[in-house]
């Protein structure tokens, strides 16, 4: 960077910025948003495309300085719009722009696919006055593709790497969001989740995570894996930054009817529940069982005993737990196999007659036609679902998905929460997002420390539909009373 002040801002300052610290900035005239973006751009060629190498972001808006001038502009004439004015954020390659960016859920099968409209969590954003700064890599079609394929590898972006460490796992499939919030290359982003998508890169970047409630955030304008369990969720470095971004992308959406439970369901300012201190009269569970069934080594088993220790001198009252029917067969659900098809296929019809492909059976033969750049790693579940009708009107998918709810929900985390008298429960990392991802409850989860080696842990609490209040008080009187995480420490990889 030729600018010796926004060099150094961008290695001292803008590490581990706040969307406040940002906000006061640009409040006071010292950092305009065209000098956020300028910054951000920079860490990216630095660290991302050169240096360590983490490849998390697959292309950068051509207009992001132009907008970010824009907003600086708007914010002299009449003022910010709210916290999010002037704010980079990245967005996961499954979310539609309908700019001069691609939407390829990480596939070269959609590589030159341009969104005709934007999704509505973009259109909040925009009307935020957020600075859409680019699309990050994810694990190719959310991890449907391949039994074996590693998080963080798609055909286009090639394999993402943790920052705290090459060998470290990144998290999936929202690998690349998680690690550009991660690494400091935004300043907060935007993934999606079906089943651990948004809290595994969460604990495995040592960032905060929310899966909110499957109907607080509109999927209209997202490529879908499965429409039961898919949401989009914000990905920060601190829960109150989590809580500012979720406030953007809330709203009831007409083109997706999930959105209408929202309606008096969803808080307005999500933080007015960021309260650090006490958490006296708070009972959690934790499921110890799931850290001894997939025995989690020693030193990870000690930062979660520890968070739990914490939470108690927080006044919160911790017990032991089991999740019911944790030992069912879970992999002989129908529900995603049954729903790709027929949701993907929907997408791409939308996309209109200029799409590259318009069918997942389009998809299959493409990957099949060039099969050392396409399948690396095979296609067994993309063939998998191909064989289905499309339809949802098979026996064994409609069964499934009503056995999935009733182990999941009904006899599963409801039935817990009443027979323990919680308010809320406790996994490690991602373990256990199984159970709120398939009763479309949330979870949210927050860094616990690190092992010796130096890779991050996170802790997840999850709770009852529409109880994001109750999450981000837990979380940010845990964050507030650890402070665990820390920046990782990357190797500049261009000359000045």
């Amino acid at each position: 960077m030729n600018n010796p002040r926004l060099q150094q801002l961008s290695e001292t300052w803008l590490i581990e910025a706040t969307i406040d610290d940002m906000q006061q900035r640009m409040a006071d005239g010292t950092v305009t948003a065209h000098e956020l973006v300028l910054m951000y751009l920079w860490r990216i060629a630095a660290y991302d495309q050169q240096g360590p190498q983490l490849k998390s972001v697959l292309e950068i808006n051509p207009d992001a300085l132009q907008i970010a001038a824009a907003l600086d502009a708007e914010r002299k004439r009449s003022g910010p719009r709210g916290p999010m004015h002037g704010i980079p954020v990245i967005l996961k390659d499954n979310i539609d722009t309908a700019d001069k960016m691609h939407t390829s859920a990480g596939s070269r099968a959609l590589a030159a696919s341009i969104a005709p409209e934007d999704a509505f969590v973009v259109k909040q954003l925009r009307a935020a006055g957020a600075v859409l700064l680019g699309k990050a890599n994810m694990t190719e079609w959310a991890n449907f593709m391949a039994h074996n394929m590693p998080t963080g590898y798609s055909s286009r972006g090639g394999q993402s790497l943790n920052p705290y460490g090459a060998t470290f796992m990144t998290g999936g499939s929202s690998a690349g969001s998680g690690i550009t919030v991660g690494a400091n290359l935004t300043a907060v982003a935007v993934g999606t989740e079906t089943s651990g998508s948004i809290l595994s890169p969460a604990s495995q970047n040592s960032i905060v995570g929310l899966k909110p409630t499957v109907g607080l955030i509109s999927r209209s304008g997202i490529i879908p894996l499965a429409h039961s369990q898919d949401t989009a969720g914000p990905m920060a470095r601190t829960v109150r930054d989590a809580a500012i971004l979720l406030n953007a992308l809330t709203g009831v959406d007409a083109n997706d009817p999930i959105t209408a439970t929202s309606a008096e369901a969803a808080q307005h300012d999500y933080t007015a529940f960021l309260k650090a201190g006490s958490l006296q009269g708070i009972r959690l569970g934790v499921a110890t069982h799931i850290m001894t069934q997939y025995e989690l080594p020693a030193e990870k088993k000690a930062l979660i005993d520890a968070a739990l220790d914490v939470l108690r001198e927080l006044g919160a009252e911790v017990c032991e737990v089991e999740l019911p029917h944790f030992d069912q067969d879970w992999s002989s659900s129908k529900t995603f196999v049954h729903e790709f098809k027929s949701d993907l296929n929907a997408y791409l019809h939308r996309l209109g007659p200029a799409a590259p492909i318009r069918s997942l059976q389009e998809l299959i033969a493409f990957n099949d036609a060039d099969p050392e750049r396409m399948l690396k790693y095979g296609q067994a579940h993309l063939i998998a679902a191909e064989a289905t009708s499309g339809t949802l009107v098979e026996p064994d998918y409609i069964l499934s998905r009503e056995r999935d709810l009733y182990w999941a929900k009904e006899a599963g985390l409801d039935a817990m929460m009443a027979e323990h008298r919680l308010h809320a429960w406790i996994a490690p990392n991602n373990w256990g997002a199984m159970y709120p991802a398939i009763a479309g409850y949330p979870s949210i989860t927050v860094p616990a420390g690190y092992v010796p080696s130096g890779e991050p842990v996170g802790v997840t609490f999850s709770a009852g539909a529409y109880s994001e209040p109750l999450l981000f008080q837990l979380a940010y009187a845990y964050e507030q009373a650890t402070q665990h995480r820390k920046a990782p420490v990357l190797a500049k990889g261009i000359t000045e």
